[in-house]
């Protein structure tokens, strides 16, 4: 039966192909219309990268963003913009694209300190997206999120401007010039073109000047490193007196030094920091290095605890003592300048956090090696600032790793940051290459792009989401349980998801971050073993809350590109019943009310 309908279906269709107006025959070179929205060459284009003009930006100053594509589009295509403070989308608009490149600005709120997420995507294909976050800030301090130079030597504009413009996509902004000084006595010697820096390495004035410009222009802030107390061997020929030094001993037989390597120009002899005519030495040199090069600001080191150390007096002097007054003094005499002072594993945090500066900064060392140790490190911040403070903290990742050539290993970077930016402090890691050891200049292992991609969106979601990070937000009592594929903590505890809430008058803020997959609980991941947890899917989650909640939303650096994602949920009982969809390292859900 079948063959005797083959003839007639072929005239039957050579028929109607004959006969149909030749425009309403639809073909790829020569439509009545444009691609609908399945064509595959619109879906060929995809939201490859973005970028946005500068680090920070002040509250009504226009932002400019880019945006680059896999390829030209064949056709005009329209582009969606959609823009996100916190949970809430607030604006959003259309942009006709026909080239593998398209700009546009935004006006922001007026309001200050607030983050902000940026989402692009192709009209007819939203799940080709990328994000970008936004920080409108009229000062770094609030949120500072530092990074670092260690090379002056001279070098071409081009790849100066590369370095700042990738520490923008990061977005750092502040700068700590590590190392550019001539002397610690004397950090500008004389206004010379070049000189060797205390590693003898060399320096370029010029290159210093177009590194600050260039920060500058992306509104980073440029710090200028010098040690509070700190001279060369032969200091008394540039006026140091002996009266100013710290003395290992009551008779004053032995200056209290710190030994560096034989190639470096001198060991370093240590001063008495309350003393006040050395204050008045160092702050008129800071100031010489000041009207030469354009510095925003002093960061300032010290060496730790030195044990029992004696004034010229033979008096006993306690360090962390003398701290507060020349900060306070340092404020007096640079009051257009910021402060910034190292507080090496807490020696003389205290007195710090009573001093003008806009932010804690503490180097950690052995004994801090957990992630429960490098978190207290954060809380004890916020307790001596009364919460008024936000913390940085230089911790020098897979530092034993780094006595050789490699990679740094993701999973162990991922973990320490997710942990920092969830307890609202940052991590100096970041300059013409990544940290490891606390000589800035050493590089020995380099960041694989999928570790500089994953930083990306964390950086992305402290910016965007630092009002929730960083912003004030109390410590909160947290009750929760699952019965799902792992046990809660509310520690830091290896195979289990740490659980810790924070909260405001609106708002609950609950952190899971993921040790499921462990191998070791050691923030620094000294040899870089720490392994990479697996994506896991539906954590069910049962938390006590006697408000009555709103909205229930998660967001994660680790999925979705940082975008909040409404979640369904059930209240009775004065308990939350709510499912995580997924979970690799960090997430965070929110409860408003």
């Amino acid at each position: 039966m079948k063959k005797k309908f083959v003839l007639p279906l072929i005239f039957i269709g050579v028929f109607i192909l004959l006969t149909i107006p030749a425009r309403f025959l639809w073909s790829e070179q020569e439509s009545f219309e444009p691609p609908n929205e399945k064509s595959p060459i619109k879906h060929d284009v995809e939201v490859v990268s973005l970028q946005k003009d500068k680090s920070r930006y002040k509250p009504g100053s226009d932002i400019s963003f880019q945006a680059f594509l896999s390829n030209k589009p064949e056709h005009s295509i329209d582009m969606k913009v959609e823009f996100y403070h916190l949970g809430d989308k607030i604006h959003e608009k259309i942009i006709q694209v026909s080239n593998k490149k398209f700009d546009w600005t935004w006006t922001p709120p007026e309001e200050d300190f607030q983050g902000y997420l940026v989402k692009v995507s192709p009209l007819h294909n939203q799940d080709s997206f990328q994000t970008i976050a936004v920080d409108v800030s009229s000062s770094w301090g609030k949120f500072p999120r530092y990074g670092f130079l260690s090379s002056f030597e001279k070098m071409d504009k081009g790849k100066q401007s590369s370095v700042i413009n990738t520490l923008s996509r990061f977005h750092i902004n502040g700068i700590q010039f590590y190392g550019w000084l001539d002397e610690y006595h004397l950090p500008l010697n004389d206004a010379s073109e070049n000189w060797n820096n205390m590693a003898n390495q060399k320096v370029n004035s010029k290159t210093i000047k177009t590194y600050i410009d260039l920060a500058h222009q992306k509104n980073m802030n440029a710090m200028s490193y010098n040690l509070i107390n700190g001279t060369l061997d032969d200091a008394e020929k540039d006026g140091v007196q002996p009266e100013w030094y710290l003395y290992r001993d009551k008779q004053q037989e032995n200056v209290d030094s710190h030994n560096l390597p034989d190639n470096w120009k001198s060991d370093i002899y240590l001063t008495n920091p309350a003393n006040g005519a050395w204050q008045n030495y160092i702050f008129n040199n800071q100031k010489t290095a000041f009207e030469h090069l354009p510095f925003d600001g002093w960061h300032i080191d010290q060496l730790g605890n030195r044990g029992k150390v004696y004034d010229s007096s033979g008096e006993r002097i306690q360090l962390p003592n003398t701290y507060k007054s020349f900060l306070q003094n340092a404020r007096r005499t640079f009051e257009d300048k910021d402060l910034v002072m190292n507080a090496v594993n807490q020696y003389g945090q205290e007195q710090i956090a009573q001093s003008p500066v806009p932010f804690m900064y503490t180097e950690l060392w052995d004994p801090a090696r957990t992630y429960t140790e490098i978190e207290n490190v954060i809380k004890e911040n916020n307790k001596l600032s009364n919460g008024e403070k936000n913390t940085v903290i230089a911790g020098y990742m897979n530092n034993k790793k780094s006595n050789g050539n490699g990679k740094f290993n993701t999973p162990g970077i991922l973990y320490t940051d997710a942990l920092l930016f969830a307890q609202g402090g940052a991590h100096i890691e970041l300059g013409e290459h990544m940290l490891s050891k606390d000589y800035f200049p050493h590089h020995t292992l380099h960041m694989s792009d999928e570790l500089t991609q994953s930083l990306k969106h964390y950086y992305d979601f402290m910016v965007a989401y630092e009002n929730l990070l960083r912003d004030g937000l109390q410590e909160a009592p947290l009750t929760v349980s699952t019965s799902n594929w792992v046990r809660l903590s509310d520690r830091p505890e290896k195979g289990k998801v740490y659980a810790f809430a924070k909260e405001s008058d609106k708002k609950k803020v609950i952190h899971l971050i993921n040790y499921f997959n462990a191998r070791h609980m050691n923030w620094r991941d000294a040899k870089g073993t720490q392994s990479e947890p697996s994506m896991k899917r539906d954590l069910t989650l049962y938390i006590n809350e006697t408000k009555e909640v709103k909205n229930v939303w998660v967001a994660s650096p680790d999925w979705n590109k940082g975008l909040p994602q409404k979640l369904e949920f059930e209240q009775e009982d004065g308990e939350v019943h709510v499912n995580v969809p997924r979970i690799k390292y960090w997430d965070m859900v929110v409860f408003e009310y």
